[in-house]
């Protein structure tokens, strides 16, 4: 018996483009010819063309195929690696569905860890921008005490104010807002120590946290707003900065 390109291709239930890209990789083996100079396949065509199929349905990549050799070879190595990335793959798929089920649920933006979706109406465009980054600094445990911390402290017009807040805002403003933010930032710190060293809990290490984390403050804080939040430091640390007190008296006058 033999068959054409079409009809081979139709017998193993693929493509004559599929067909001609295995001969291409030098997977299966040209047939001959007839007199007309149309292809004329065999049994032993159709019968690696099937091997070839059920491989790809099991999910071995082209390049691997050859190298597996064929049925009368034992390719069990290359299926337990295969197995193994296929189990890896599996569980991705399947966190990415728990995720997907969480946005839905709680219409949250898709740019934000799904743990983080309850509290996203109350973000603002500077926490999230933050959050997204803490995704890829710190570790679960870590975000999940964030996000218990977004929970905690529901907006209120002093967030609005800080996140409004022009950069060359006065002293007063700026003190006030610190003096405001310094209990609840105290009470975070109370509850959540490792706040005070989160080295160990960033999945990128201590320095690469530090860098990413004063870059990204920076970029999403202006002056103004820095400075709040550095008043606030101190007022915690019961310190106080004479060049800082200085600026004030001389803005006031």
């Amino acid at each position: 018996m033999a068959w054409s390109t079409r009809q081979i291709a139709d017998l193993a239930g693929t493509t004559v483009n599929a067909v001609r890209h295995y001969h291409e990789a030098g997977l299966l083996e040209e047939p001959e010819r007839r007199s007309n100079g149309y292809k004329q396949y065999g049994v032993p065509h159709l019968v690696r063309l099937l091997q070839i199929r059920r491989l790809r349905e099991l999910g071995v990549p082209l390049a691997e195929i050859e190298a597996m050799g064929r049925a009368d070879k034992d390719p069990a190595e290359a299926l337990r690696v295969l197995d193994a990335e296929l189990e890896a793959t599996i569980e991705r798929l399947q966190r990415a569905r728990s995720e997907l089920a969480l946005i839905l649920r709680d219409r949250a933006p898709i740019d934000l860890p799904a743990t983080f979706g309850s509290v996203s109406r109350h973000l603002s465009e500077q926490d999230r921008s933050l959050v997204t980054i803490y995704s890829q600094l710190y570790d679960e445990s870590a975000l999940s005490d964030l996000r218990e911390m977004l929970d905690e402290n529901p907006r209120t017009e002093a967030d609005d104010e800080f996140d409004n807040l022009p950069a060359d805002a006065d002293a007063a403003t700026k003190q006030r807002l610190a003096e405001y933010f310094a209990p609840q930032i105290r009470q975070h710190l109370d509850k959540y120590p490792w706040l005070t060293d989160p080295g160990p809990r960033s999945t990128k290490g201590a320095a690469t946290l530090e860098q990413t984390m004063v870059a990204a403050l920076r970029e999403v804080y202006n002056l103004a707003q820095l400075d709040v939040l550095y008043r606030a430091d101190l007022i915690i640390k019961g310190m106080t900065d004479d060049r800082l007190e200085a600026a004030d008296e001389e803005t006031d006058r």
